[in-house]
């Protein structure tokens, strides 16, 4: 057997680890992989990279992400050595308060719609990003996603399954989304070329003014853009759609929206310093509580009191574990996590070695009764994408760009893309930590993550996946898989997962599912057994279906680095050299 590192090797998986010691850049598609390694082979950095691969994905994968939604960032710089969270959640409209909602006779915020739109924080936060750490152009950035929106790119099945099955709509409701979506008056078909020449003209409205200030310096080219978007005729564009337009949602009535010219223009995003915890070897880098990340330091402390090794790789114990402890966090994140800026979040209580200790000995760990929830609502399914960027300078990328889903909301006439519906994460309930306020950031599921090398042999790794309330149990196993099980990369991710549904989901109707868990159905058919035997109650998920984790690994000591991508999505794909 090789004396490599064992994160360089796949020897049971279904695809290859890439290597490389120039760049490596993962994402859930290869067009938009491929254009984010062109910016490093052109000399752009890890942050370039990232933000051209975030732009790329909003038009190839419109149904997962677009740039009306939201992305964290996290951002591990080489010549500083330290780790920064990019804050890219839009916040609710200043008239968005909870006896305005009750006004309308509405006791959920919908998913779907108007109402429910946050002001769109992704070109903020790139702008962001770029001023502090990037060197290229914007303009550079976006040409790739321009040239897929007027070029086009080949259809594939998962878009267009999710236009199929929302045609009708479309149609009848959404005449906007069908101008864009059903070019020809019907679905476009797998393998054919598909066109947005109205995102593409929006988007080339943002690279003409910074053009336009080049001379100004690249800092104020970049605001000169920002400002095009939110202040100029996007913004005008984006307030007029919300005022004059009224859609029926999932209230059964129809709605406006109430993002004003105001909100856009007054809306700042900012980078902050990330949470983080010890474990094993590394120290695990998270956005804060306006995310669900610091759930997946609260799994890490409390596991920590285990041997997980030694229960062996997904067996029932092991997995049961796993979803118990899984309960006791995501308890924490439904009665702690909100907006810092609105609610005091204990998060030196929340991650310290003390509590999880605490927790782990209130826990009655034979039983799969843990830390249910008598009144909890459960887990959802979003829809998200997800990249991972690592330069030859050793500077790391990991974010999780989300929402203005297609499915969701109606394309805003002249701008060929949706508004984000994030402002169903929030409450009608003035009790609730995530209760609804004007100016206030949804927590959002969404959560990258980055891994640093304490202890020596060891890679840093940046990995995130999609998947809603589910994304930090799945990627917390394959950072299990990689630390205790000596997985590569790629044997990680490939590795069957399971998740709990026995929480509130994040989502639209805010669901529950006590003593519920899902299993994809390559798990050990005994150990399902043996699970339902301690309580749980067991689904089976197809067995490639959960997520689509991605990671990328650098050696420190050697500046080699290596990628890998799920074969779940279908389109996922990593390059590096």
């Amino acid at each position: 057997m090789s004396d490599a590192p064992r994160h360089l090797h796949s020897p049971s998986s279904l695809r290859p680890v890439i290597h490389g010691t120039h760049g490596m850049v993962a994402s859930e598609h290869y067009l938009a992989t491929a254009a984010g390694f062109g910016v490093l082979e052109r000399g752009g950095n890890a942050v370039d990279a990232a933000a051209a691969v975030c732009f790329a994905l909003h038009v190839l994968e419109p149904h997962q992400n677009g740039i009306a939604g939201e992305v964290p960032i996290l951002i591990r710089w080489a010549s500083d050595g330290r780790v920064y969270a990019v804050n890219g959640q839009g916040w609710m409209p200043k008239a968005a308060t909870i006896p305005l909602f009750r006004s309308l006779g509405i006791d959920l915020i919908p998913g779907d719609g108007l109402l429910p739109a946050t002001v769109p924080a992704v070109v903020d936060a790139w702008v962001l990003a770029l001023q502090r750490f990037g060197t290229l152009s914007l303009r550079e950035l976006l040409d790739p996603a321009i040239e897929l929106a007027e070029g086009g790119f080949p259809m594939y099945p998962s878009l267009a399954a999710c236009i199929e099955a929302n045609r009708t709509r479309f149609e009848e409701e959404w005449p906007t989304s069908a101008a864009v979506y059903l070019p020809g008056g019907r679905p476009p078909r797998v393998g054919e070329v598909y066109r947005n020449s109205t995102w593409a003209a929006t988007m080339r409205r943002l690279a003409d003014a910074e053009a336009c200030a080049a001379n100004e310096g690249r800092e104020a080219a970049l605001n000169a853009a920002r400002r095009e978007f939110y202040e100029g005729p996007i913004a005008q564009t984006i307030a007029r759609w919300c005022r004059e337009q009224r859609f029926r949602d999932a209230s059964g009535q129809r709605n406006g929206g109430l993002l004003t010219e105001g909100d856009l223009s007054g809306y700042r995003g900012r980078i902050e310093e990330p949470v983080s915890t010890t474990y094993h070897g590394y120290r695990v880098h998270k956005c804060g509580p306006w995310t669900q990340g610091p759930v997946f330091l609260q799994q890490l402390n409390l596991l920590e009191g285990f041997d997980l090794a030694a229960m062996g790789h997904n067996s029932a114990a092991y997995l049961h574990t796993l979803i118990e402890c899984a309960k006791l966090a995501f308890a924490d994140r439904e009665a702690y996590y909100a907006d810092p800026d609105f609610v005091a979040v204990s998060l030196e209580r929340l991650l310290s070695k003390e509590y999880a200790a605490e927790r782990r000995t209130a826990g009655a760990w034979e039983s799969g009764r843990l830390g249910v929830q008598e009144n909890g609502q459960g887990n959802g399914n979003g829809d998200t994408t997800h990249l991972d960027v690592v330069d030859r300078w050793g500077n790391m990328v990991s974010a999780t760009p989300s929402g203005s889903w297609i499915q969701s909301s109606p394309v805003v006439e002249g701008l060929g893309f949706p508004l984000g519906t994030r402002g169903q994460m929030f409450y009608l309930d003035e009790s609730h930590p995530e209760r609804l306020e004007p100016g206030k950031r949804p927590s959002t599921t969404l959560t990258p993550s980055l891994a640093l090398a304490e202890a020596e042999g060891l890679p840093h790794l940046a990995f995130g996946t999609p998947g809603g309330d589910c994304q930090d149990q799945w990627t917390l196993q394959f950072f299990l898989n990689f630390v205790h099980f000596g997985m590569g990369l790629q044997e990680a991710i490939d590795a069957p997962t399971v998740h709990s549904r026995d929480f509130a989901s994040s989502f639209y109707p805010h669901d529950a599912h006590p003593g519920e868990m899902a299993a994809e159905d390559r798990i050990a058919p005994e150990v399902i057994d043996a699970l339902r035997a301690r309580g749980h109650v067991v689904h089976l998920d197809p067995g490639w279906s959960h997520g689509g984790v991605l990671a990328v690994a650098l050696d420190p000591a050697t500046g080699v680095m290596s990628g890998a991508a799920s074969p779940r999505p279908g389109q996922a794909y990593v390059m590096g050299r």
